[in-house]
C-alpha cells in the first residue's frame, strides 16, 4: 500500500510539472536601472518585479532573456516572441503591442552640458530649438511636437544604443542634451563618475518632458501563444495585488539601495 501511494505521488508530481507551460518574456538588456545584463543575467528593477509576479503564477514556468530594444520591437512585431519589457504605450506607432496594466511610473527628461543650460530652458522643446538631442536608439520619446522639429530640422536627434553610451557622447559634447528617464540618468552618472569618466558636475538637469509608464507588452499576434489569456489574468491580478500591498514600492526602494 505504502509503495503505491508513493508511486501515485510520484506520478502526481511528474504531471504537476509536466502541466506548466514554459514560457519566455523578453526585457532591454541596456536600460539600467529598470531592465539590463549584469555579469551574465538579467537584473534591474522591472526584472525584480516581474520575478516576484512569475513566482507566484504556478501555471507556468517563466524565463526572462535579455534583448537589444530594437530587436525586441521588431521580433515582437512579427509575432515570433510572447512579451517585451518594459515599453511605453504608444499604441497608434507599435499596435503589435497590448498594454493593459503599467508596472511603474517614470519620469521623462531632457539633461545638457551645463553651457548649454546656462541660461534657463524650461520649456520642451520649444527651448531647445536648433540642438542636438541624443536618444536611446528604437526609444520613441520626447512628444509630436519635438518629432515635427526634428522633421523639420530646427532639432537635431542623434541615436545612439542605451544610455552609458548616450551620457558619454554627452560628456563628450558630441551632442548638446540627451533625453531619458531621470532616475536612469542620475544612476548611469553615478557609475560614470565612479570609474572616473566623469566629473560629477557639468551635466544638469534641464525641461521635464513628460510622464511615462512602463508595461510588459504582450504580442498582439497571439496564434502561437494559446495561453495568452489566461496568462495575462493572472499576471494583471498579482500585479494589482502587489501595487496595493505596497511590495512593489518596496522592491524599488531595495533595489536602490
Amino acid at each position: 500500500m505504502k509503495k503505491t501511494l508513493a508511486l501515485l505521488c510520484t506520478v502526481l508530481a511528474s504531471t504537476s510539472v509536466l502541466a506548466k507551460t514554459n514560457v519566455t518574456v523578453f526585457g532591454d538588456d541596456s536600460y539600467p536601472p529598470y531592465s539590463y545584463i549584469d555579469s551574465g543575467r538579467m537584473t534591474g528593477i522591472y526584472t525584480v518585479i516581474l520575478e516576484r509576479i512569475f513566482e507566484k503564477m504556478p501555471d507556468y514556468n517563466v524565463t526572462i532573456k535579455g534583448v537589444p530594444w530594437k530587436r525586441g520591437l521588431l521580433e515582437i512585431e512579427g509575432g515570433k516572441n510572447f512579451a517585451l519589457y518594459p515599453p511605453y504605450k504608444r499604441p497608434k506607432q507599435r499596435p503589435y503591442m497590448e498594454y493593459d496594466m503599467s508596472i511603474l511610473d517614470e519620469k521623462l527628461v531632457v539633461v545638457c552640458q551645463k553651457s548649454v543650460l546656462s541660461s534657463p530652458r524650461p520649456n520642451w522643446p520649444g527651448d531647445y530649438m536648433g540642438l542636438t538631442i541624443g536618444n536611446n536608439s528604437g526609444f520613441s520619446a520626447g512628444g509630436d511636437e519635438f518629432k515635427a522639429a526634428v522633421k523639420a530640422g530646427k532639432i537635431k536627434l542623434s541615436e545612439t544604443k542605451g544610455t552609458p553610451k548616450n551620457l558619454l557622447k554627452l560628456i563628450a559634447g558630441r551632442v548638446d542634451c540627451y533625453m531619458n528617464d531621470a532616475l536612469s540618468i542620475q544612476w548611469e552618472l553615478k557609475k560614470l563618475q565612479k570609474e572616473g569618466k566623469y566629473n560629477g558636475s557639468s551635466i544638469v538637469e534641464g525641461a521635464t518632458i513628460s510622464s511615462e509608464q512602463g508595461f510588459l507588452g504582450f504580442a498582439t499576434k497571439g496564434d502561437k501563444f494559446p495561453f495568452k489569456d489566461d496568462f495575462k489574468s493572472q499576471y494583471h491580478k498579482i500585479l494589482s495585488e502587489m501595487k496595493a500591498s505596497g511590495e512593489v514600492d518596496k522592491i524599488i526602494q531595495e533595489y536602490l539601495k
